[in-house]
Parts: C-alpha cells; sequence; structure tokens
C-alpha cells in the first residue's frame, strides 16, 4: 500500500505493508521507534511506531538512518498525535538499504541551487518531489484534454531541417568528424553528412503539426524542442517540453477561445488533484500562489490588440526599464503591467506588427499586422503564443521572400497551401514555463527533472 492511500484512513485496522525512505526516527524513553517513511506517493509522510519487542529492534531499528529505505508491516491505526489521521503499529521494520552519514539530504534546509548538484536525490525532498507529482498531473491533463477535445496527438520529429521560428539558434545534428571537417568550395560539405544536409535538433513542431491538422483537423504534439540561446536566465532552458495544438478550419477568434479553455482546465485539475503539494507551495515557496491562479480559473480571459495595448502602457504613466513604442516587442514588464494593474487578470493579445512575428503567421488586411495572439497571466506574463497560420500561397511566398527563406527548402510546407488549403490555427505553451507558474518556483532549473542549460549537461 503506498503512504497516500494510508493516510487516507479507508484501510484502518487492516493489516498493510509499506515500502518507502526513512525521513526522521526518533527513540522514545518508552520503549518505542517512532519512524516517518515516505514513499513519493504524497507530499506527508506515514509514521511508524516500531516496539522494542521487535527482534531486530536494537539491532537495526534504533539505528536506521535518514535516507535508509525499509519495509515496514502491521495494523494501520487511527494516530493519536496532531497532525495526522493514521499511524502504522509495526509488526515487522526490514531495512532494505542502508544510507550513511554522508547521505546529503540530512534534516537540514538546502538551496535549490545546491539541490541541481544532486540532481539524482533531489525528488527526494519535498520540494522537487511536489514539483513532479504537479508536473505529472499536469502532464496528464494536457492529453485529457486534447482527446476530449477530439485533437489527435502527433509524434514531430526531434531531428529537423527546417527552422520553424527563423532564429538560428539550433544544435547541428552531425557524425562529421569535427577534426577533419569535409569542405567543398571552402564550406562545410554536408553532401557527406548522416542525412545528405545540414541538420538540427528542432526547435518546434508547429511545421509538420501543421501537416496533420491538414489532414486529419486537429491535431498536437507534446514532445521535447532544443534551442541552443547563450542565456543564463531563470526562464530559460536549452532542451524543454513543448505542448503545440493546430486545427484545421480554426481562425484567431477559436484559437484564442481553445487557448482559454485549455488553461482554465488545467488549473481546475491542478488545484483539485494536487491540493496537498499546491498548498505547500502557496505556504513553502510562493505565497499568493494560489489565490492568482484562483483568479486565472475563475476569470474570463479580456481580449486587446497589441495597438490598444501600446497606447495604454504609453499613457499608464509607468517608469518601464525598456520604452515602448508601436513595432517593438512587448518585454515581461510591459506584459505584467497589463495583466497585473490594468486587467488584474487574464489577458490575450492579438494583432502583433508583422515585423516582429514568423513568415507562417497570417497577414491582416492592413498589411501591418499579423493574426498573431499571446496569452498573458498575471505574475508571468507570456505564457502561450499563437496565431493564425497564413494559408493563402501567394502571400506565404512573399512573406518568405521578404525574410530571406529558400522557398526550396519549405517546398514541402509551400505544397499545404497549393492542394486543399484551408485556414488554420494553433498556439504553443512551453511545458517548464506552465509548471514554474503553476508552483511558484523561481527558477525554471527546478521544473524539469534533469536541466540542460549553457555549460551543463549533468545527469
Amino acid at each position: 500500500m503506498s503512504v497516500v492511500e494510508a493516510r487516507s484512513g479507508e484501510a484502518v485496522g487492516q493489516e498493510i505493508e509499506i515500502r518507502g525512505w526513512v525521513r526522521t526516527r526518533r527513540d522514545s524513553k518508552g520503549g518505542f521507534s517512532f519512524i516517518e517513511v515516505n514513499d513519493g506517493s504524497c507530499l506527508s509522510n506515514l509514521q511508524i511506531v516500531a516496539d522494542a519487542a521487535l527482534e531486530n529492534y536494537q539491532t537495526e531499528i534504533t539505528s536506521l538512518s535518514v535516507g535508509s529505505s525499509i519495509v515496514a508491516q502491521g495494523v494501520l491505526q487511527a494516530s493519536q498525535g496532531q497532525g495526522q489521521a493514521t499511524e502504522l503499529a509495526a509488526t515487522s521494520v526490514r531495512l532494505l538499504g542502508d544510507a550513511p552519514s554522508d547521505f546529503p539530504l540530512q534534516k537540514k534546509r538546502h538551496s535549490f541551487e545546491k539541490l541541481r548538484e544532486w540532481a539524482h536525490l533531489r525528488p527526494r525532498t519535498n520540494a522537487f518531489g511536489a514539483v513532479a507529482r504537479v508536473r505529472n498531473c499536469l502532464a496528464y491533463s494536457i492529453h485529457q484534454f486534447f482527446q476530449e477535445e477530439r485533437f489527435y496527438y502527433v509524434n514531430t520529429p526531434i531531428i529537423t531541417a527546417s527552422d520553424c521560428e527563423g532564429a538560428g539558434q539550433m544544435f547541428r545534428v552531425t557524425t562529421l568528424p569535427l577534426d577533419q571537417v569535409p569542405l567543398k568550395d571552402g564550406k562545410v560539405d554536408f553532401a557527406k553528412d548522416f542525412f545528405g544536409k545540414a541538420s538540427y535538433l528542432t526547435v518546434s513542431g508547429q511545421l509538420e503539426g501543421e501537416i496533420y491538422a491538414t489532414s486529419l483537423g486537429r491535431c498536437y504534439t507534446f514532445g521535447p524542442t532544443f534551442r541552443a540561446e547563450n542565456s543564463h536566465t531563470s526562464r530559460h532552458l536549452s532542451e524543454f517540453w513543448m505542448i503545440e495544438p493546430e486545427a484545421a478550419f480554426f481562425d484567431l477568434s477559436d484559437n484564442m477561445a481553445l487557448a482559454e479553455r485549455f488553461i482554465k482546465r488545467l488549473l481546475t485539475d491542478v488545484l483539485s488533484k494536487c491540493a496537498e503539494d499546491m498548498k505547500f507551495f502557496d505556504e513553502r515557496i510562493q505565497p499568493g500562489v494560489l489565490a492568482a491562479l484562483t483568479t486565472v480559473k475563475e476569470k474570463p480571459f479580456q481580449h486587446m490588440s497589441y495597438t490598444e495595448a501600446v497606447d495604454i502602457l504609453k499613457n499608464s504613466g509607468e517608469k518601464f526599464e525598456y520604452a515602448i513604442d508601436w513595432g517593438a516587442d512587448l518585454q515581461a514588464e510591459h506584459e505584467r503591467y497589463l495583466t497585473e494593474k490594468h486587467v488584474q487578470g487574464p489577458l490575450i493579445l492579438h494583432d502583433y506588427p508583422k515585423s516582429i512575428k514568423p513568415f507562417y503567421m497570417r497577414c491582416n488586411e492592413d498589411d501591418r499586422t499579423v493574426a498573431a495572439m499571446d496569452v498573458l497571466v498575471p505574475q508571468v506574463g507570456e505564457i502561450i503564443g499563437g496565431s493564425q497560420r497564413e494559408e493563402r500561397l501567394d502571400i506565404l511566398l512573399e512573406r518568405m521572400q521578404q525574410l530571406g527563406l529558400s522557398q526550396e527548402e519549405y517546398w514541402w510546407y509551400v505544397d499545404l497551401r497549393k492542394y486543399g488549403s484551408v485556414p488554420h490555427s494553433g498556439f504553443g505553451l512551453g511545458f517548464e514555463r506552465l509548471v514554474q507558474w503553476v508552483t511558484g518556483m523561481t527558477n525554471i532549473r527546478d521544473c524539469i527533472p534533469f536541466p540542460r542549460t549553457p555549460g551543463s549537461a549533468e545527469f
């Protein structure tokens, strides 16, 4: 039986077996030892009461150390102590694996930065166990939501020759010998590489997702993506997971409505199914996070054009670090002002200048803006970015030419506009950004089991 099941109280009076790791051990003068054990199934521990009459009491039980793994059998009974509904009156406590005194996670506080050095052990702490359970809940909820919305789960390639964002910050995939790179006309001869052309780790599955959306109607991806940005901020990773739905016959308004339903569903699930963990984050990590998430869950998302937002920011009287003018990308400080002070809730901005957006976004009739959208939430700013895609062949080709993109390299993407083109839309949500927002963790490196960042690929 798991600790979470034992703590529910439904098995009181029954003989059960618990397996887990020792968090604390306290020996009383009355001939008992109280052992707190945790198996990862919930934040709380289960107290095991071990009597001195047990045959291995003196040889093993009184020397159980923090981090040791044990198996305990006995009768589950109502607890007389405060803060716990049940405890296990042990008839047997067996040591499986000892943890010597150099076990790093002794009963004291460690900084999250220090715990990153022990990524193989940090899931045993309260904070990182809670992050893992919330992450699991959100992942399950994502799949449930899209399945119920009739989206098909599609696996898009991790190795690609396409740069969806056009930023060029991609990890190269190659088998060429780095000490003797083959050259042709003074340049790297990628014809001799494994794939016969320059290849990279993907930055997005969107373009391939459009293939299936314009075939199956609706699809979504949920997989790893990679950015070779030399960024050391608390909001950037080199490897992270992305959720990217794509839907045929969706215009921008449909896309915005889908994003709102999606966020509200995720928050509803995590607040109800991870209540104990979320209470921990509210009390220990970011006070007020529960109230902030509840506000987003319950309030309708307001809509505002980029142009309206710029006017509001310029007339706000606020002193921003970054100047704001029409045509400039909004910074986090601008986004947070709009959500936290102006609308005091979730906000969807739409119709951005086409000069700051990728080639695939649909051009509006004003020829200045594109049908793009960003979902902004308090304390974070942008959490979702998306758009209606450009379905008109002539305008897509014009945009690609303006941005210097090769029609030959994107021939298959262009084909989608030649053969039965339809309006379609989609968006992207970085999974770790979502986890960071929901948990209130200050650094995104603590929202993924094994963070990959510049200069760090441990574990």
